[in-house]
């Protein structure tokens, strides 16, 4: 695979990944966490700010590895 097409799959996917994720995590925060207290909001966003990165670190990870050379 070319690396610019690599790249710009690259950059659509972590840019579809934090709107959506954002939109899910603001979703749950709305419908889940009316009822609970600060402390239980500051964990939730902390969490959830953190856990995006994990499915980031993949795509970043599959955009540096360079393909294997044919033999």
């Amino acid at each position: 695979m070319p690396i610019r097409l690599k790249k710009l799959i690259g950059t659509i996917l972590l840019v579809a990944l934090v709107i959506i994720y954002a939109l899910i995590a603001s979703a749950v925060a709305v419908t889940r966490l009316a009822e609970y207290g600060a402390t239980a909001h500051f964990l939730f966003f902390l969490f959830s700010g953190l856990l995006w990165v994990l499915p980031a670190m993949g795509i970043i990870k599959w955009l540096i590895i360079e393909a294997r050379p044919k033999r």
